[in-house]
C-alpha cells in the first residue's frame, strides 16, 4: 500500500480505478456495436449472383430436367428389375417342374406322353422368352438410366464450372469490400487513438481522470482488438509493415521520452537541494522511499542500516533530525513521528 497516501485516499483511488475501467466497459461495448455494424454498410452479394443470369438458369433448367429423368429412369428401371425377377422365378419354377416329369415319364414310359412333353416344351420355351424380354427391358431401362446420369452429371459439372468463375469474381469483391470496411474502422478507430494520446499527454493526471484513463483503455481496445485483427493481410506484408511502422513510432517516443526524462534529471540535480525539494510532490517521495528508492534521482538507496541520511548518488537528504527532540525522521515528512513538531525546511 502507499504509505504517503491516507487510508481513505487510497480506496478512493481504487475506486477512481473501478470507475475508470466501467467507463472503459461501456465504450467498448458501445464501440463494439459500431464497429460490427460496419460490416452492413456495404452488404456483400452471394456467389451465385456473380452468374450470368442466363446461364445460370439455362443449367438450372437443365439440372431440374436431368433430375426428372434420373429419377423417372431410376423408377422404371427398379419395375423392370421386378418384372424380370418375377419371369426368371417363373421359368424357374417351371424348369424344375419340367425336370421332375421327365424323371416320372422314364419310369412309366408312356408313349400317350408325348404330346404332353411337346406341349410342356412350348410352354417351357414361352417362359425363357418371357425371361429374356424382361431381361432386355431391364438393359434398355440401364440405358436409359445412364443416359439420365450423365445427362445430371454434365448439367452438374457446367453449373460448378458457373460457380468456379463466380467464386474467383466473389474472392475479388471480398477482398475489396474487407479493404473499405477496414478503412471504415480505420476512419472510426484512429481519431479516438488520437484523441486518447492527446489525453494522455495532457489530461491524465487532472481532476477528471479517471474518465481519461477510461477513454484511453477504450481507444487502446478498439484500436489493436477491434481493427488490427481485421487488417488485410495480402500475404502477411501488410501487418508485418504495419507492426514495423508502430514499433518504429513507439520506439522513438520511447526513446525522446528516456533523453528528455534523464535531461530533466540532470538539470533537477544540479539544483540547490531546496528548490529540488519544492519540485518533489510529498505522496511521490513518501512512495519512494518506502520502496528505498530515492525521490530525488530514483535510484536504489540502502536505507536498512538506519545510517543512510543523504543519497549517495545525487546528495539529496534523505534523513535528517527533528529540530526539537533530534529524533531521526523522514526528511520529508512533514512532522516528527517522535514528538509531533512541525518539521523545518532545510
Amino acid at each position: 500500500m502507499n504509505k504517503g497516501l491516507r487510508l481513505t485516499e487510497t480506496w478512493m483511488q481504487r475506486a477512481l480505478w473501478l470507475v475508470a475501467l466501467v467507463f472503459a466497459a461501456f465504450l467498448i461495448g458501445l464501440g463494439g456495436k459500431v464497429v460490427d455494424n460496419l460490416w452492413q454498410l456495404e452488404p456483400l452479394p452471394s456467389v451465385e449472383s456473380y452468374v450470368a443470369p442466363r446461364q445460370g438458369a439455362a443449367v438450372e433448367a437443365a439440372l431440374k430436367q436431368a433430375g426428372v429423368q434420373r429419377k423417372q429412369a431410376e423408377d422404371a428401371l427398379a419395375q423392370a428389375r421386378e418384372k424380370h425377377k418375377v419371369a426368371a422365378a417363373n421359368s424357374a419354377s417351371a424348369q424344375g417342374s419340367f425336370q421332375n416329369w421327365l424323371a416320372t415319364r422314364r419310369v412309366t414310359d408312356r408313349p400317350d406322353q408325348d404330346p404332353e412333353l411337346i406341349a410342356r416344351n412350348r410352354s417351357l420355351d414361352a417362359l425363357r422368352a418371357a425371361e429374356r424380354a424382361a431381361l432386355a427391358a431391364v438393359q434398355a431401362q440401364e440405358q436409359v438410366q445412364l443416359d439420365a446420369s450423365q445427362a445430371d452429371n454434365k448439367a452438374r459439372e457446367e453449373k460448378a464450372r458457373l460457380l468456379d468463375a463466380a467464386q474467383r469474381q466473389y474472392d475479388a469483391a471480398e477482398r475489396s469490400h474487407e479493404t473499405r470496411v477496414f478503412l471504415f474502422r480505420l476512419a472510426v478507430t484512429l481519431p479516438l487513438l488520437l484523441v486518447a494520446a492527446w489525453l494522455f499527454a495532457k489530461k491524465r493526471k487532472n481532476q477528471y481522470w479517471p474518465f481519461v484513463w477510461g477513454f484511453i483503455f477504450f481507444a487502446l481496445f478498439a484500436f489493436f482488438v477491434e481493427l488490427v485483427p481485421y487488417l488485410p493481410s495480402y500475404g502477411g506484408y501488410v501487418r508485418y509493415i504495419v507492426g514495423i511502422i508502430i514499433t518504429v513510432f513507439a520506439g522513438r517516443y520511447a526513446i525522446g521520452s528516456l533523453n528528455a526524462y534523464l535531461e530533466r534529471q540532470k538539470l533537477a540535480e544540479a539544483l540547490p537541494e531546496v528548490q529540488r525539494r519544492e519540485t518533489l510532490s510529498y505522496d511521490t517521495a513518501m512512495t519512494h522511499l518506502a520502496k528505498s528508492v530515492c525521490p530525488g534521482c530514483e535510484r536504489s538507496v540502502d536505507l536498512k542500516d538506519g545510517k543512510t541520511d543523504f543519497c549517495p548518488h545525487c546528495g539529496i537528504g534523505l534523513y535528517d533530525r527533528c529540530g526539537h527532540c533530534t529524533a531521526r525522521k523522514n526528511a520529508f515528512a512533514r512532522y516528527c513521528f517522535s514528538c509531533g513538531t512541525v518539521a523545518t525546511a532545510r
